[in-house]
This record gives structure tokens, C-alpha cells and sequence, in this order.
């Protein structure tokens, strides 16, 4: 199979818009972010990973490749399995007949990732183009060339058990009837977009940063499950699919592609804006990583201050937006 790989910053994104590009769409990673209204802010103090709360800057898995069907009328297949020899012989089925195929992993099993990259993380995602004896060929977006997986790292993988278990999902585009992007799908899902982050809901949105500044600030500067909290949000945001700082950055290209779709100069700002933004989530988290490292006093009130300053950033931006695209 001729498959062209590309780089990309995030997994799932990466991986839909190389496969659109294979199937004959002019998509890049940036646009199938902000097509599929994936930027957003959730702290769910109540969904656990290692005993800390979830804080996602990006909607649920999944969420990139199905926001993909709308704008281009097309229909993908989804596929899970009782047995990963059920899995194995689906995936290099769909390999013979020549299909390109996503799968969803668990990054821990994939011998490719160096050690220290590895941890349990279930919803990673990466296409399949071909086998090569006991190895799959494997474009994994957030690496600059393909890598090779032996089939029985490959079955651990798909088969990883925990949260977000992938039970050996794979899925690929039976049908694709629109391969140009329309002005009012941009507009659609700015608007989409909008509405999340001006949720009326306590634990979502611009209210979600406000409701963790809050329990950030409540944490005493001395205990050692402070620096774990706040060791925590650093992960969340700059090491686990992005975060808060890189998917800004994605929403902020996809605005300036978005412009010149829709004819709709004024986005050029609104990209601006964003990158901004998106640099204050960086600096917020490096002052955080200096604190876990002992280079700077843990200090949870200042990192709260700063929480809130990019939660009335984005108010401000969101409230705009809507205005923009009115």
C-alpha cells in the first residue's frame, strides 16, 4: 500500500487526518480538531486516574474521528472484539484487501515508545498500512518516521485492560461523499466549540478551570499529596495527548485555516489570541513543574492565580468568538 506518513502533534487527530488525506481529503490535523469541536476543559474530581481527578483539554476519545462523519458525509466502520485472536484476524484481513486501518491502543505496550514515554494510558491511537512478516507497519502520528510492532505486542496493546479498554477497537471509512470542506461546516463547529466552553456546568469549560483554581487553592502548601496534585495537572496538560498549552495551539491554526475557508478574515485575530493563550497555559505549567522539582516553594495560590487568569482569558475570547461568527 502506498501510505504516506506525517508527523503530527496529537494521536487522534493525526491519525484521522492521515487517513483522510490517503482516502483523498485535503485535511490536516489542525482542521479535523477544530471540524470536530474537540477543544474544550473538563475537571472531574470524580473519575480517578491513579487516585487523581481527570482534567482533559480535549473531548472524549473518539470524539476527532466521529466529528469527521457530518462534514464529509461519510460513514466509518467500528470494530471491537471478544479475543484478541478475533482482533488479529480482522486487522490483517483488512490488511490483505489492501485497507488502511486506526486502531485504538494502550501506549504502555507498544515497544517502539521509550521506557520513560510508556505508562497506562488506554486511548492511544495509530494507523496500520501493512504486515511485513510478524510485524505490522505502523504510522503512530506523534513520531517523524513509521515504526514496526511485532503482532504480540500489537495484541497486548489492543487488548490492554482498564480505563478507556480498547478491546482491540479498529475502524476505517466505508464511504466518503464530500472531500471539500463547506463554509458552514467552520462555522458550525466554531459555534459547537463555543457553547462547550461557555457551559453552564460547574465542571466544564471556563466554570471547570474556575471549580480545579478553587480546589488548587484549598490544597496546603506543605503536604507531599500537594506536589503528587499538582505533579498531576502538569501530566495532564503538557504529557497525555497534548494538553492544555498544545491543543490551544491546534485550535489556534485551525482558525487561521478556518479564515480562508469561510472567507472570514476576522479569525486571523481570534488565531492570535489563541496562541496566546495557549503560551499562558505553558508558562502556568512550567512555574507548576518548577514547584514538583524543587526549584521554586510550592506555593498552590499562585498556580490558582494563574488558573483563573486563563480562565477570564478564555471567557473573554469565547464571548468574542460567538460575537464573530454570529
Amino acid at each position: 500500500m502506498k501510505f504516506e506518513h506525517r508527523h503530527a502533534a496529537h494521536c487522534e487527530s493525526g491519525v484521522i487526518s492521515n487517513m483522510l488525506r490517503h482516502h483523498g481529503v485535503p485535511m490536516t490535523e489542525s482542521l479535523a480538531f477544530g471540524l470536530a469541536s474537540a477543544l474544550t476543559f473538563a475537571y472531574f474530581p470524580f473519575i480517578k486516574l491513579s487516585g487523581l481527578p481527570l482534567i482533559s483539554y480535549r473531548m472524549p476519545p473518539k470524539s476527532i474521528i466521529k466529528g469527521m462523519l457530518a462534514p464529509l458525509a461519510a460513514r466509518f466502520q467500528f470494530e471491537t472484539f471478544g479475543s484478541p485472536q478475533a482482533g488479529q484476524a480482522r486487522l490483517d484481513a483488512l490488511l490483505a484487501e489492501g485497507q488502511l486501518v486506526g486502531v485504538q491502543t494502550s501506549v504502555y505496550w507498544l515497544p517502539y515508545f521509550p521506557p520513560q514515554m510508556r505508562f497506562h494510558f488506554n486511548a492511544h491511537n495509530l494507523l496500520v498500512y501493512g504486515k511485513d512478516g510478524d510485524d505490522y507497519l505502523v504510522s503512530d502520528p506523534v513520531f517523524e518516521t513509521p515504526m514496526r510492532c511485532a503482532t504480540a505486542d500489537m495484541a497486548r496493546a489492543r487488548f490492554a485492560k482498564g480505563v478507556l479498554a480498547p478491546k482491540g477497537l479498529l475502524y476505517y471509512p466505508q464511504k466518503i461523499e464530500r472531500k471539500t470542506i463547506e463554509p458552514q461546516a467552520i462555522v458550525k463547529a466554531i459555534r459547537k466549540t463555543v457553547r462547550t466552553m461557555q457551559a453552564p456546568v460547574p465542571l466544564i469549560g471556563v466554570r471547570g478551570m474556575r471549580t480545579l483554581a478553587k480546589k488548587l487553592a484549598s490544597l496546603p502548601a506543605g503536604e507531599a499529596h500537594t506536589v503528587d496534585y499538582i505533579g498531576h495537572m502538569v501530566r495532564m496538560q503538557e504529557e497525555i495527548g497534548t494538553g492544555g498549552a498544545g491543543f490551544r495551539f491546534i485550535y489556534a491554526a485551525f482558525l487561521e485555516e478556518a479564515a480562508q475557508i469561510a472567507s472570514m478574515p476576522q479569525l486571523i485575530e481570534f488565531s492570535n489570541r489563541m496562541t496566546e493563550i495557549g503560551d499562558g497555559w505553558r508558562r502556568f505549567a512550567l512555574k507548576a513543574a518548577r514547584m514538583v522539582k524543587g526549584r521554586e516553594p510550592v506555593d498552590p495560590l499562585a498556580l490558582a492565580g494563574l488558573l483563573r487568569g486563563q480562565a477570564d482569558q478564555e471567557e473573554v475570547f469565547f464571548r468574542d468568538l460567538k460575537r464573530a461568527v454570529a
